[in-house]
């Protein structure tokens, strides 16, 4: 999805609409407020756009064809109401559902309705994201859930760390992708210096692609914040560490 705006005004407030009337009903369930949701964002596609989706991965993506920009206002107007209505219990209920198929926009949809709320989720919940990782089908709707809802889960409680290792050792190459990823958020912050260097130890010579561009972003970001401590280990002695590492630095 490329960031830039899109005329999805008209079905947007439709929905809205919608969403009111029905969100007060008792009978309406996580599934009936996801459907909706494909539903509008099926409506509100642009096909051209959705051509241009695939230029960007090497998988075969199904997309709806929206702008990041317009699907986050989308997010943030159907979280506000749902949050508000029905709590934050029945909103991570929806995302479940939302995440659990194969479009794009679905599953980066569910991702911004939890955005920044992670502060309101415990263990159950960040296993439950975890868990998404199963489900992932491309490095979009991926580091959308490993950046922006499991990385601040993890600066949030550093035991968590525990989890990502087990990640590094993943057969899943997703989930080793997620471990560089979820350290991001506590690189940027000058911290986890030990465990990123344990993880690019231990994934460094990973074959996989997508696993090895995750590192580097990892390396990338610990590096600008923290270069007295980095520079040193990108550089040590070893020239074949030293040239894997540098590589990786240009790659993501």
């Amino acid at each position: 999805m490329k960031h830039k705006a899109s005329d999805n005004s008209r079905p947007i407030r439709k929905a809205l609409t919608l969403r009111e009337e029905n969100m007060s009903n008792s009978k309406v369930t996580p599934s009936y407020i996801a459907d909706h949701i494909r539903r509008v964002l099926k409506d509100g596609r642009s096909a051209p756009h959705s051509e241009d989706v695939q230029h960007f991965f090497k998988e075969v993506v199904k997309s709806r064809g929206w702008y990041t920009a317009e699907l986050r206002k989308f997010a943030v107007r159907f979280r506000r109401s749902i949050a508000r209505e029905r709590g934050m219990d029945f909103l991570v209920q929806v995302a479940d559902q939302l995440f659990s198929g194969r479009i794009l926009e679905e599953k980066v949809m569910a991702v911004f309705l939890l955005e920044k709320q992670t502060k309101n989720f415990g263990e159950n919940e960040f296993q439950l994201f975890a868990s998404w990782l199963e489900r992932v089908s491309s490095w979009a709707d991926h580091d959308a859930l490993a950046h922006y809802l499991l990385a601040p889960m993890v600066a949030a409680d550093p035991a968590r760390c525990r989890e990502v290792f087990r990640w590094a050792k993943s057969p899943n190459p997703w989930r080793r992708r997620a471990a560089c990823v979820a350290l991001i958020r506590g690189a940027r912050e000058r911290r986890f210096f030990e465990q990123i260097v344990w993880l690019s130890n231990q994934l460094l010579h990973d074959k996989d692609d997508m696993v090895q561009k995750g590192l580097g972003w990892l390396l990338r970001e610990t590096a600008k914040a923290d270069p007295k401590r980095t520079v040193p280990y990108l550089t040590r002695s070893g020239r074949t560490h030293r040239d894997w590492c540098c590589g990786l630095l240009v790659r993501r």
